[in-house]
């Protein structure tokens, strides 16, 4: 019985733990798939001259959810590379990055580790014009680029600085658990003449188009790869959490399926147990009724499970006292107690003398 309850509690658990988590992934299912289709929905439009004319028929003079495409361009200065000679910018970011390995004590491993201790990130007022420069003065201007959900940024420069130590430090990281291998500086930019694929507001003030983050909570993207790719990437990230919704809701469902069949088992074996209850309560009452009240000792002898032999064997490690032994070898492997179901390990043969 110690051992039903341990094994319940376990399938709660695991059913509870698995409900939580498909449930967590769930919601990260639905926003992914919602983004996607947000994006499918979303209306292309191009750098051109026709772009004031949607606009103004447009309510509000704004198009709540858009896809355009265009070259960087610097409104005014631009950024330059701290490393690169002739690279120019819009905008920049500068980090360092610790590299280590830590000690892993459940595996017995090192694993690498990274940790970010320093990053600057520099921004220049930009637009994006069409790639053809005859196409007049058509531009859209580009608002708060740093909260965009996909804002990509190409590497210029990267560099690693490998740690120096002497033989008492290595000693001391050993025993410490951490070994650091060295810093990583990166500088990436968002070059001046680079394709970006803009999705987000697009809006008419006064007689210059800007583009800036949706007020409806949609994603804000300025990526690098044109609209096709974009949308298969963030279908490609949708189909990631399905997967793992699926994977966890199996799990769940197939908890369930034991915490039920564990419960209607116990009810099944309940209900066998009532009815041999019943059935000696009534072959008691028949051999009362025959004529043998007065063997009352007799009748307590007699074998729960065929009723005709005598009792003839103790169970172990329950010690009850209620089968004959032809009955006792009938049972079907494992053999339990047909009273209280625990497994026979050992059976002690009655004498009556």
């Amino acid at each position: 019985m110690e051992n039903g309850g341990r094994t319940s509690l376990i399938l709660a658990l695991l059913l509870g733990s698995s409900s939580a988590i498909t449930a967590f992934f769930y919601a990260i299912y639905r926003q992914k798939s919602k983004a996607v289709q947000m994006l499918k929905e979303a209306q292309i439009l191009s750098l051109d001259q026709d772009l004031h004319r949607i606009l103004q028929a447009a309510p509000g003079k704004c198009v709540p959810y858009a896809v355009i495409e265009g070259l960087v361009r610097s409104v005014k200065e631009t950024l330059s590379s701290q490393f690169v000679e002739n690279c120019q910018g819009v905008v920049q970011r500068l980090s360092l990055k610790e590299h280590k390995l830590v000690w892993n004590r459940t595996t017995h491993l090192w694993n690498d580790c990274e940790k970010l201790f320093h990053q600057r990130t520099n921004t220049v007022p930009f637009e994006l014009v069409p790639e053809d420069a005859s196409s007049g003065s058509v531009s859209l201007r580009v608002l708060k680029p740093m909260e965009a959900v996909e804002l990509d940024l190409e590497t210029v420069y990267e560099k690693f600085h490998p740690s120096v130590q002497s033989f008492t430090d290595s000693i001391g990281h050993y025993f410490s658990g951490e070994r650091p291998k060295g810093i990583l500086e990166t500088e990436e930019m968002l070059k001046v003449g680079s394709t970006v694929t803009a999705v987000g507001e697009v809006v008419l003030d006064h007689e210059t188009i800007k583009l800036q983050p949706p007020k409806t909570g949609m994603q804000y993207h300025l990526s690098s790869l044109d609209f096709q790719s974009l949308l298969q990437k963030q279908e490609s990230r949708m189909r990631i959490w399905k997967v793992l919704t699926l994977a966890f809701g199996v799990a769940t469902c197939t908890s369930l399926f034991f915490i039920l069949r564990r419960q209607y088992l116990l009810y099944r074996e309940k209900r066998r147990r009532k009815e041999f209850q019943n059935l000696f309560q009534e072959t008691q009452s028949q051999l009362q009724r025959d004529g043998y009240p007065e063997n009352e000792e007799t009748m307590k002898n007699i074998c729960i499970v065929c009723f005709s032999n005598s009792i003839s064997c103790v169970f172990l490690e329950c010690g009850h006292v209620c089968s004959c032994h032809t009955c006792y070898h009938a049972l079907v492997e494992p053999k339990k107690c047909p009273l209280c179901r625990s497994l026979i390990t050992r059976v002690v043969h009655l004498y009556n003398s």
